[in-house]
């Protein structure tokens, strides 16, 4: 749809557009609309709202418009997005004046003739009508969906993984505003950078700082690499694997570099070899090992981590890092999206991905070493069952069992955190050695 008049409210549709239409990542086009834009700060922070929040609240919404929408197959799809749009801060953005929604929709929808009477009057019907309530829903798995804005295969995964209780605290958190987080580069600073940056100390992570409001990426303090940008969840993993100095590591997938460069800040005169299939991912890496002057202590290297034991000889590696690719649930809350992309949730062939590259790569470990297994989701078929199938096709190595000061988040020797534990990430760590 063509824009002439950009306001916050069309690039938000411009961009949902490409979500929805095209199966565009919200938080890239969201991103690349925003660096083209000449919207005000004030507006790209509305149209990162409403974008972000449009996309998690999709099946409710959808749910809403069905009670006021007759025939949705004989509308355009961007008028349909654009009522999905409106309605959104109709319910879920209660400072911004009705008549202010409406109007600006009905100014967008003027782009087709016809199309503005129609937007006009279904929104003024919702916004003069008590809307239905989800909690009457009968179905406790379609009531849960139409809630929290998950799709009904999900929800009855996560029930069965943790139950009705659990699983609806974690529905519940979705949609809880993120957190932004860092790690400090130097533990001696915590205490001073937490003062100096207005932030709270991380529960996880001893070198986590985190804010409720604002963000740490345009501050001095990250120009000069003395805080890096990482969820708290994903700081627990270096520390892990207690690297020594002159150790040679791998990471095995390692874009975009958080934890490579957090394991590289470890060492002295050893090396992280830093593996991806993508040159512009490696560029990642690269760029932020520069940031925070850690270049000589890591060497990039593009390579498919599947196939690691036949560039790298046997007992090449001291230590190992598989953070590997897995359906990313534990990321729904900071990548909406995600959750209505069935088909990147195959979990058998995830599996089976993840554990190729742990056959792989323990190839080229050293007798004693560890590997660490750490992914983004919730889900023990990526996760626990990866550990124990691997253990039982390489007996020569054994079950590591981490710990950490918050005992809730340790699972069958591994470390296991929901998002609705500390309003982080989902994420879980394993760790392997190998005995002869």
């Amino acid at each position: 749809m063509i824009n002439k008049h950009e306001t916050a409210r069309s690039l938000a549709l411009s961009v949902l557009e490409q979500v929805f239409d095209q199966g565009a990542y919200s938080n890239i086009a969201l991103n690349k609309a925003l660096e083209s834009s000449r919207l005000s700060a004030q507006d790209k922070g509305l149209a990162t709202e409403l974008v972000y929040g449009t996309v998690s609240r999709k099946i409710t919404l959808e749910w809403y418009l069905a009670h006021f929408i007759e025939d949705r197959e004989k509308l355009d799809t961007w008028v349909y997005y654009l009522l999905m749009l409106s309605l959104y801060q109709l319910v879920y953005l209660d400072k911004l004046p009705t008549h202010a929604v409406v109007n600006e929709a009905v100014d967008i929808a003027k782009r087709k003739p016809g199309t503005d009477k129609f937007v006009n009057a279904i929104l003024r019907k919702i916004s003069q009508s008590t809307l239905p309530n989800p909690a009457d829903i009968k179905r406790k798995n379609k009531r849960l969906s139409v809630q929290y804005s998950v799709p009904v295969w999900l929800v009855q995964t996560l029930i069965a993984e943790y139950g009705d209780e659990r699983a609806e605290k974690i529905f519940q958190s979705l949609h809880d505003r993120n957190k932004a987080s860092v790690r400090v580069t130097d533990g001696q600073q915590v205490e001073r950078l937490a003062e100096e940056l207005g932030a709270q100390h991380s529960q996880l992570s001893p070198v986590g700082l985190v804010k409720s409001h604002g963000h740490f990426a345009g501050t001095d303090y990250f120009k000069e690499g003395l805080i890096t940008i990482q969820d708290e969840t994903s700081q627990l993993v270096a520390p892990t694997l207690d690297i020594q100095g002159d150790e040679i590591i791998l990471d095995a997938c390692a874009a975009p570099g958080g934890k490579t460069c957090h394991m590289a800040s470890y060492l002295t005169d050893g090396k992280v070899y830093a593996l991806d299939l993508y040159n512009h991912k490696l560029n990642l890496i690269e760029e932020n090992a520069r940031r925070l002057g850690l270049e000589d202590k890591i060497e990039t290297k593009g390579l498919d981590a599947s196939r690691v034991h036949e560039t790298f000889g046997p007992d090449t590696f001291d230590k190992i890092l598989v953070d590997a690719p897995c359906s990313g649930i534990g990321l729904i809350r900071r990548k909406p999206d995600i959750r209505y992309n069935k088909a990147s949730m195959d979990f058998d062939s995830l599996k089976t991905i993840q554990l190729q590259i742990l056959d792989s790569v323990c190839q080229s470990l050293k007798i004693g070493g560890i590997i660490t297994y750490s992914t983004c989701t919730i889900i023990a078929k990526e996760n626990q069952e990866v550990i124990q199938e691997f253990l039982q096709n390489h007996p020569n190595f054994e079950q590591v069992a981490l710990e950490h000061p918050q005992t809730d988040i340790m699972v069958d020797g591994c470390l296991l955190i929901t998002p609705e534990q500390y309003k982080t990430d989902g994420f879980f760590i394993g760790q392997l050695r190998r005995k002869s």
